[in-house]
C-alpha cells in the first residue's frame, strides 16, 4: 500500500492496513544531525510529503522554525528571530496603526507569481500523500500585522476598519487556497494557533462569530475541489472542536495532551482524523523512550480501531533524540496493551 493509499483509506475510515506517519522537523535539526534524520527516514519513512515552492522537491517531512536574523516578511512586517529553530516575534508591525488600512496594500504578487508546474511534477512522480506549504491563518495574520496586543483589542472592539482588515485578510487565503486547489497536491495546510495552556484564547461565541465562518470558506473550496482540508492548531482548543469538524476538517493537529483524550474520542472518532500524537506539552520527553512509549499506548485505546482516523505525527526539536522520536513511531505498531 502506497502512503497516499493509506492516508487516503485513514481519512475516509475505510480500514488502512496501519497508522500512517507523518514528520515535522526543526530546521538546525536537519542542519545538525543530517544522517540520524536519513537513518529515521529510512528505518520509518513517512507517508505524508510537503510541496516546496521555492524549489523542485517535495519534502518527507514539515521543516518548522526560522534562522536567527531580522527580516522584512511578504505582508511589511519587521520580525527578528533571535535562535535558530524559532518562528521568532513580530517587532514592527506594519499596520500598527489601523488609520493607515486605506493606504495599506495585499501581497497579490506572492500569488500571482506562483508556477506549480514542479509541484505537479513531484505529486506526479511521488507515491506519497502530498500536502501544500501552509496556506491560510487568519488570526496569526492579523497578529502579524496589528501586533497581538492590537489584534486581541480589534476583535473585542470589533470596528469597521478592523472588519475591513479581516475581510482583506480572508480575501487574500481564499485566493491562496484557490490556487493550491487548482494543483495536483492532495490536502491543503492550512492553520491558526487558538488555545492556551487551559481555555481558548478568545471566547468561544466570538470565535464562532468572527472567524468559524472564515474556516467554512475554506473547506468549502477544498472539498469542491475532491482535496482534503488539514489544520493545525496549539493549546486546548477543546470548547471549539466540535466547531471545526462542523466546518468540514478532515484532518486536525492539535496538542491532544492539554485536553481530555477520551473525550475528544468519545464525541469525534469517526467524525475526523487526529492528525498528531506526540505529547508536546513536555518537549524534553521526547528524548525518554519509556515516556513516549507510555503516551502512545494511552493515545491508541483512544483512537486507534484499525479503522482509521488517526496519523501518527511526531515533531523533532533540535534537543529532541533520533532514539526519542524511533520510539514514537515504533509505539504506533506495537501490540496493544489490555
Amino acid at each position: 500500500m502506497t502512503g497516499y493509499q493509506r492516508v487516503r483509506k485513514t481519512l475516509t475510515f475505510s480500514n488502512p492496513e496501519r497508522v500512517p506517519r507523518d514528520l515535522w522537523i526543526n530546521i538546525d535539526t536537519i542542519s545538525c544531525s543530517k544522517a540520524d534524520v536519513e537513518f529515521l527516514l529510512s528505518k520509518y519513512p513517512t507517508d505524508t510529503a510537503y510541496c516546496q515552492l521555492n524549489s523542485d522537491s517535495a519534502l518527507p517531512m514539515h521543516k518548522t522554525g526560522s534562522y536567527p536574523g531580522s527580516h522584512i516578511d511578504e505582508w511589511g512586517s519587521l520580525w527578528y528571530v533571535k535562535e535558530a529553530g524559532f518562528i521568532g516575534e513580530v517587532k514592527k508591525p506594519v499596520l500598527s496603526d489601523l488609520g493607515k488600512l486605506g493606504n495599506f496594500k495585499l501581497p497579490w504578487e506572492v500569488i500571482k507569481k506562483r508556477d506549480f508546474s514542479y509541484v505537479n511534477k513531484m505529486c506526479e512522480s511521488s507515491e506519497k500523500f502530498m500536502l501544500s506549504e501552509v496556506t491560510a491563518r487568519p488570526f496569526e495574520r492579523l497578529q502579524f500585522l496589528r501586533g497581538s496586543e492590537n489584534a486581541y483589542l480589534d476583535i473585542g472592539y470589533g470596528s469597521k476598519e478592523f472588519r475591513k482588515l479581516l475581510e482583506m485578510i480572508h480575501e487574500f487565503y481564499i485566493e491562496d487556497i484557490r490556487g493550491w486547489c487548482a494543483s495536483d497536491v492532495d490536502g491543503i495546510f492550512f492553520m491558526d494557533d487558538w488555545g492556551g495552556a487551559k481555555k481558548l484564547l478568545i471566547n468561544p461565541q466570538t470565535w464562532r462569530e468572527i472567524f468559524k465562518p472564515l474556516y467554512k470558506d475554506y473547506c468549502e473550496i477544498i472539498h469542491e475541489a475532491k482535496k482534503f482540508a488539514f489544520f493545525h492548531t496549539d493549546g486546548n482548543v477543546e470548547p471549539i472542536f466540535g466547531d471545526l469538524v462542523e466546518v468540514g476538517i478532515d484532518a486536525i493537529n492539535s496538542q491532544l495532551f492539554s485536553m481530555d483524550i477520551e473525550t475528544l474520542a468519545s464525541k469525534y472518532k469517526g467524525k475526523i482524523t487526529f492528525w498528531g500524537g506526540m505529547n508536546r506539552q513536555y518537549p524534553s520527553a521526547l528524548g525518554v523512550e519509556d515516556d513516549i512509549r507510555r503516551d502512545v499506548m494511552q493515545l491508541r485505546p483512544a483512537l486507534d480501531d484499525g479503522q482509521g482516523g488517526v496519523i501518527a505525527q511526531c515533531q523533532w526539536g533540535k534537543d529532541n533524540s533520533r532514539k526519542g522520536v524511533e520510539a514514537f513511531f515504533k509505539g504506533w505498531l506495537e501490540p496493544m496493551l489490555n
